[in-house]
């Protein structure tokens, strides 16, 4: 019998795929229980098929056409669906969620080889391959009635979605305190950016991911945000507007760390970040959809493989 040993140093740490995936899971619980809360059992209903329909087709893939044992069990099907889930409106069809799991997972997850192969951040690929194909179910913002809610179902433009019948100035007044606690009006992703912060801030102590993507896209933000809003208030919103609406905490702190196609070092992801940051910013304000974090974070996962060649972490025991 023979022995390969591979050369030294030799690291080990107590530190797995399924851990890193729960670490994850537990990190989007509290905006999945806020969403749950104002949205009821139409959301409850939707994260779990697209959960369940993540995890099945994940199964069925393996199993029957790749013929390889099952990768379920590292969770990450589950982010993957419950990612999607919240970047889709609480009234999306159920049908609708299913092939959204379908291109999440069968075409920009598993037609890569799976896990840590894939190109493109496959929530976000299923979201916008909805977006393109059904633009009435992915931006119908009816509300329906939740469980702390005594109001029926109502329904209204997003805060983004406004900008063009308000105007930037009116806008942005409509942005305060209490749009960090709740956002009533948008996919469940978007109601309420202190459950986000407060799940992204657990990553980090857990040291699951670490700040700099995530800071530079706020960073670059509030910048070019703030650049524009200077020079013509009345037409561009402003750095505030632009950081608590939309997906865009949910994208910074969820959706562009992902491990697979986010940068490996440092500087990486801080060029990573600040493209996002741009491109987001140049889509909300000069082009024909309300929102661009899904578009811009897509755009600069296929930068990744040229930044890693431009910015890579030094080697070990390397000067």
């Amino acid at each position: 019998m023979a022995y390969i040993v591979s050369p030294n140093p030799h690291i080990h740490a107590a530190v797995s795929t399924k851990k890193l995936m729960l670490d994850v899971i537990i990190a989007l619980c509290p905006a999945a229980i806020v969403s749950f809360l104002f949205y009821g059992l139409s959301e409850i209903a939707i994260m779990a098929f697209s959960i369940a329909s993540c995890v099945v087709l994940e199964w069925a893939i393996t199993k029957y056409l790749l013929k390889k044992p099952s990768t379920t069990g590292d969770l990450s099907a589950i982010v993957t669906g419950m990612l999607l889930a919240m970047n889709l409106p609480p009234t999306c069809p159920l049908w609708v969620v299913f092939i959204g799991a379908v291109v999440a997972i069968a075409v920009a997850k598993m037609t890569f080889g799976g896990i840590g192969q894939n190109i493109f951040n496959p929530a976000i690929t299923g979201r916008v391959f909805l977006l393109v194909s059904f633009p009435t179910f992915m931006t119908d913002w009816t509300v329906p009635a939740g469980f702390i809610s005594n109001v029926d179902a109502f329904s209204g433009a997003t805060l983004l979605g406004q900008v063009p019948i308000l105007g930037a100035l009116e806008a942005d007044k409509l942005v305060n305190l209490q749009t960090l606690f709740r956002n009533i009006g948008g996919s469940a992703g978007e109601i309420s950016a202190l459950a986000l912060l407060a799940g992204w801030v657990y990553l980090l102590v857990r040291k699951v991911i670490k700040p700099w993507i995530t800071l530079s896209i706020f960073a670059t933000v509030a910048v070019v945000a703030g650049i524009f809003h200077l020079a013509d208030p009345a037409q561009f919103t402003g750095p505030l507007f632009n950081l608590l609406t939309g997906g865009m905490i949910l994208g910074a702190c969820f959706m562009a760390t992902d491990y697979v196609t986010s940068p490996m070092s440092t500087w990486g992801g801080v060029v990573y970040g600040v493209g996002i940051g741009f491109i987001v910013m140049m889509i909300r304000y000069f082009g024909s959809y309300p929102e661009g974090m899904s578009f811009a974070i897509l755009f600069m996962n296929m930068a990744v493989p040229l930044i890693n060649m431009k910015f890579h972490q030094r080697k070990f025991g390397r000067k």
